[in-house]
């Protein structure tokens, strides 16, 4: 892996730019400035800029939060979340009819469509989880007792990503506990990255990608189980896991992920 001190290095050599939002783009409450300078330079030489983001809600409710940020809307024409993708799926029922959903209230933008579907834990088809509850929101346990007896049931995760930083504050996702229902012995179907499907509605087969990530479980495993180039954002959800950019490699070999190449930050 080396490190790239400048994406105009090497942006020419590819036609479609996946870049992660929370961790790069943004930190939860404010953008980040250089990376909004590559978003309008990759746009200033008609590259495509995709961003795929493993939020529960749909993508509009993405570009709403991102405007409400102060980005651009000329950027924002090509938004997928791990949310959005799910919603396609219940809409159609594929995990069954009635659901029962396991998160903040904030969240049910998911399901609006079939909002009527929603019923109580015991009666439900599959369990729709997009998060923690408000009030059980660093408590896995909680979420250990209360899923145990409903482990015969599908559990439909719209967040794969376990943790994320808002600002400074680490804060739990979807995919802890839905790593709480696998240990279970329950079955968990992903939505976002890094499994395939989401990716297949961001670029053409035949498209030169580079994925720009955080997160070395999603981001940058998205990147090789597809086979596409990747830059690892190193100041991001792993900045606690090492000390100085020498260990950046076995950190790496951890997860049991390969990246071509690492930027503290993005930046043009």
């Amino acid at each position: 892996m080396k490190e790239l001190n400048h994406l105009s290095d090497i942006y020419d050599n590819y036609d479609t730019f996946i870049i992660d939002l929370w961790g790069v783009v943004h930190n939860g409450v404010k953008l980040n400035p250089k990376a909004i300078k590559v978003i309008e330079q990759l746009k200033i030489n008609s590259k495509k800029v995709v961003f795929l983001s493993n939020a529960p809600r749909p993508s509009s409710k993405v570009i709403n939060f991102l405007l409400k940020m102060n980005m651009n809307k000329k950027y924002l024409s090509n938004v997928m979340t791990s949310g959005e993708a799910a919603m396609y799926a219940i809409n159609k029922n594929q995990f069954g009819k009635s659901f029962y959903h396991l998160g903040p209230p904030r969240d049910t933008s998911v399901f609006e469509k079939v909002k009527e579907n929603q019923v109580d834990i015991k009666s439900c088809d599959f369990i729709l989880c997009t998060g923690l509850f408000d009030d059980h929101e660093d408590d896995l346990e909680y979420y250990r007792n209360f899923l145990k007896k409903y482990t015969s049931k599908k559990l439909v995760c719209t967040n794969p990503d376990l943790t994320v930083h808002r600002g400074n504050v680490e804060e739990l996702c979807a995919g802890s506990v839905a790593k709480v229902f696998e240990k279970l012995g329950g079955e968990v179907v992903y939505f976002g990255k890094p499994y395939k499907e989401v990716y297949k509605l961001c670029f053409n087969s035949n498209d030169k990608v580079l994925a720009i990530g955080d997160n070395l479980r999603t981001d940058i495993k998205g990147a090789n189980n597809l086979n596409i180039d990747c830059v690892f954002i190193s100041d991001g959800v792993h900045r606690d896991e090492y000390e100085d950019i020498s260990e950046l490699d076995s950190l790496l070999q951890k997860y049991k992920v390969k990246a071509n190449f690492f930027q503290k930050e993005l930046k043009w």
